[in-house]
């Protein structure tokens, strides 16, 4: 056994096998020694063994055996591209037997054959041919006419002009032969030559007989040009213009789409426009326009005369050389005869329109025009010319008349310039100065129209604009407070200025827009200012009344200059609570209160048009006002909410028992201002403000349905006003009251409940505890649990599947493995081959060496 075991496996290598494919065809000898048994101790039934018997290596050469017949011929053949088809008949047709394979090929090979002759007897005669044409027969001709020749002289010699030359005069009665003759010889067949012959004559009979037809033709053309030229000279006339304004009528209107071409081409081509400016720029050309009307107007106010300053013409002195002459305009005439007298009309008109023009530069250049003036009456009390006494008399008289003159025209000229003066002072200044304190603010603002006021407002932006300087952003900050303000004293006025303050908002929302940060302090401090004021009174009297008109015209302009919809907003959600403030905690009292209290609600719903919020407050003022317009006997089967209460003295504050002021109430929208005159007003138009404000109620409730359909609990929030609603006394009101109500019911009652009540959620019960025991199945791990049929065979799928998958990476990886030792033996291959070459060539030149080196030296020493 030991020495049996100490024994190496024989390999036995055949010859053919070379390289390093010798390991991968080694032929494995078995050894008894090394078998592999895999005993078992107990036989399981249905359990299949692997491997029970083996052989060490026997598998991996299988293996390589395999590969090296499919891999790796594959790869040897990977750049080879020719495929040997046969192509014998019924070679892959299985269906036909050899015998008959044999017998159709036989036939087939004998067809091939079939009127071949021998290429390579080169005694057999075969006949050959040039495009078509035997050889033999194109030899017999000697001269091949050309029948392209254009001349007349080419071709064969007629019969009758050889005899006449070369046989004689009697051959021409020898060529006289009977009509017997002729026939025979005209049936006899033509030869080649004859009809080469023939052919050559008719293509020249028909090219002469196309020349004939095209000189012909132009002929006649050129005699029908001249004929029409005559001709035409006595047709042309010119046609009447009425059978032309037929004409006109009868053609077609020309279609859209021709018009649209025609205009498109006619269009002028896109030119650059000027570049925006920038808001900087704009600033600065308004400043300056400004300024430059300010400076019109203030000379105007101080009453200098536009007509004294036009430019007089000078005293030119006779050495004057005129050097700077200056021709602006071209003041030559045309010389025009009317009547046989010169016009002068003309003259004068362009005179005037002259003056005109000189009139508006006045305004520009007035203190050049002054210094010039007094330099002319300089001028005209000299003469240039001392010695000539007869020119200073002269120049005395005209200066002496000029004088007389101008003191006669002083008094009209004054009487002009006053009403001048008065509208200059009229007009409002062009530019203005921010004011630094609101007396200053409220001064340049008094007395003026409200059109003026927004004037003002507009030039003091302007002329102050943040880009213009750098202390004019905090100016107008400031000015932003000082109009907030004076709207606010407008509204607290005994008759508050509510245009006004309409036409203010403008100026207002710009300012805000301009400095969002410095409105949005200013109004906050107003707010945190109007929210304190109410809490001292709820903590010293215990009820707070609500506010004035002037507060509630800040809460309008609240929803104007800022966005009101935002979830969280610094301005507007400090607003809102102090809204539902005043809605919770002030006493209803008076009529006023419920004015202001309605104003409110309808500032509610303006702020949550868009963001559809939820207001309770909302709600329960609209409640207690349907309250305090019933009955006592009827404010039965509901609970009423603080601040209405459900008795007292104001319990019937909108109630009307009068039929007259019932019957003649009519539709109308509640004013603001009535809030400050309710006092002064009659039981009748208190009653009628009353039936207004219950109306409003009607339509505010109408309001709130429609926006809060959608919520869950929609029903149950309005579920108090639908049983409110049905206790008014609706009978007694008029019948547009009547209408406002049962729309508004109407309303109510048709939305859908879309939405579930919210409930608790629903929860199993807990059930009791038990004493019995609790059965838990262990795992016992290393074994599969059993399952359902279905679950079983897809764990046999996952499981087979992961096994087929590791075997196939092993083997791409054994497969890729071999490639690559394959590969590396050809690179080895091929470097041992060149080494072996290298080496042998290096030997040989060595050699070679040695022997020129042995040669020299024999000649050296010869």
């Amino acid at each position: 056994m030991g020495k049996a075991a100490k024994r190496k496996r024989k390999v036995s290598v055949p010859s053919t096998a070379k390289g390093p494919l010798k390991s991968a065809m080694a032929v494995v000898k078995s050894n008894p020694f090394e078998v592999k048994v895999n005993r078992q101790k107990f036989d399981i039934l249905g359990r299949k063994t692997k491997n029970d018997v083996g052989l060490p290596g026997v598998s991996r050469s299988k293996a390589i055996k395999k590969r090296n017949q499919t891999l790796l011929k594959e790869y040897k053949e990977r750049e080879k591209t020719n495929v040997f088809k046969d192509k014998r008949f019924g070679e892959y047709n299985t269906k036909i037997t050899p015998e008959e394979k044999m017998i159709r090929r036989f036939t087939l090979e004998r067809q091939q054959n079939y009127g071949k002759k021998n290429i390579y007897n080169l005694n057999e005669d075969e006949e050959l041919t040039h495009y078509g044409q035997s050889l033999a027969e194109i030899e017999k001709l000697n001269d091949i006419v050309d029948s392209d020749s254009d001349t007349e002289e080419g071709g064969a010699l007629s019969a009758e002009l050889t005899a006449a030359h070369f046989g004689g005069g009697g051959g021409l009665l020898r060529k006289k032969v009977s009509s017997e003759q002729q026939e025979e010889e005209e049936e006899k067949p033509q030869s080649r030559k004859e009809l080469i012959e023939e052919m050559i004559a008719k293509s020249k009979q028909e090219k002469q007989e196309r020349q004939t037809r095209r000189e012909s033709a132009l002929e006649l053309t050129e005699k029908l040009d001249k004929d029409w030229k005559e001709i035409q000279i006595l047709i042309a006339r010119k046609t009447p213009k009425s059978e032309r304004k037929d004409k006109d009528i009868e053609k077609p209107k020309p279609d859209e789409y021709d018009m649209i071409v025609r205009e498109l081409g006619f269009e002028m081509k896109a030119k650059p426009s000027e570049r925006l400016k920038t808001e900087e720029e704009l600033a600065k050309e308004e400043q300056a326009r400004l300024q430059k009307l300010e400076a019109d107007r203030l000379r105007r106010m101080r009453g200098i005369d536009e007509q004294a300053n036009k430019k007089r013409p000078s005293h030119m002195s006779a050495d004057d050389l005129a050097d700077g002459f200056i021709l602006d305009k071209d003041d030559r005439r045309l010389l025009s005869y009317k009547d046989g007298k010169i016009n002068i009309e003309n003259e004068e008109k362009e005179e005037e329109e002259g003056e005109e023009e000189d009139n508006e530069n006045e305004e520009e250049s007035q203190e050049e025009s002054a210094s010039e003036d007094e330099e002319d009456d300089a001028a005209d009390s000299h003469c240039d010319l001392e010695s000539d006494l007869e020119s200073e008399e002269e120049a005395a008289g005209n200066k002496e008349e000029k004088n007389h003159k101008g003191s006669e025209n002083e008094s009209p000229n004054v009487e002009k310039l006053d009403p001048k003066r008065e509208a200059a002072k009229s007009e409002l200044p062009y530019t203005f100065a921010v004011p630094e304190s609101y007396e200053t603010f409220k001064s340049l603002l008094a007395g003026r129209t409200i059109e003026q006021q927004l004037i003002i407002l507009e030039r003091v932006q302007k002329c102050n604009h943040p880009s213009l300087a750098v202390g004019n952003k905090a100016k107008l900050e400031k000015l932003f407070g000082f109009l907030l303000e004076y709207i606010g004293e407008l509204a607290t006025l005994d008759l508050p200025e509510l245009r006004t303050i309409d036409k203010l908002v403008l100026p207002l929302y710009n300012l805000c827009q301009m400095f969002p940060e410095a409105a949005s302090d200013s109004i906050k401090f107003i707010l945190r200012d109007a929210a304190h004021d109410v809490e001292e009174v709820i903590e010293v009297k215990g009820r707070a009344t609500f506010p004035g008109l002037d507060m509630l015209i800040y809460l309008k302009i609240i929803s104007l200059l800022f966005p009101t919809s935002d979830f969280w907003h610094p301005v507007v959600t400090p607003a809102f609570m102090y809204m539902s403030q005043l809605l919770t905690k002030c006493r209803i009292t008076t009529l006023q209160d419920v004015i202001k209290g309605l104003f409110i609600c309808c500032l509610f719903l303006e702020y949550i048009s868009l963001s559809r919020r939820f207001v309770p407050e909302l709600i329960n003022f609209l409640l207690g006002v349907l309250h305090i317009s019933l009955p006592k006997n009827q404010a039965q089967g509901y609970t009423v909410v603080h601040p209405f209460t459900p008795v007292g003295k104001n319990l019937e504050l909108l109630l009307v028992c009068d039929k007259e002021d019932l019957e003649s109430w009519e539709k109308q929208n509640v004013p603001l201002s009535i809030v400050t005159r309710l006092k002064e007003t009659s039981r009748t138009e208190i009653n009628h403000i009353r039936l207004s404000c219950l109306a409003l109620c009607f339509d505010l409730i109408k309001k709130c349905a429609a926006l809060y359909e959608s919520l869950p609990s929609f029903h149950e929030i309005m579920h108090p006003v639908r049983i409110l609603l049905t206790h008014v006394p609706v009978n007694e009101y008029p019948e547009k009251m009547q209408e406002w109500y049962h729309s508004a019911l109407k309303e109510l009652e048709n939305k859908v409940k879309h939405y579930t009540p919210l409930i608790c959620e629903k929860k199993k019960p807990v059930p009791l505890k038990q004493y019995t025991p609790k059965i838990v199945k262990v795992l016992e791990f290393g074994r599969k649990q059993a399952g359902s049929k279905k679950e079983q065979e897809r764990k046999q799928l996952i499981q087979r599947h992961k096994r087929e998958l590791k075997g196939a990476i092993r083997e791409i990886r054994k497969d890729n493995q071999f490639l690559a030792r394959m590969q590396l033996s050809e690179i080895m291959e091929r470097d041992s081959a060149r080494k072996r070459k290298v080496k042998e060539l290096l030997g040989s030149l060595a050699t070679q060496e040695g022997e020129w080196k042995a040669m020299k030296r024999k000649k050296w020493e010869s």
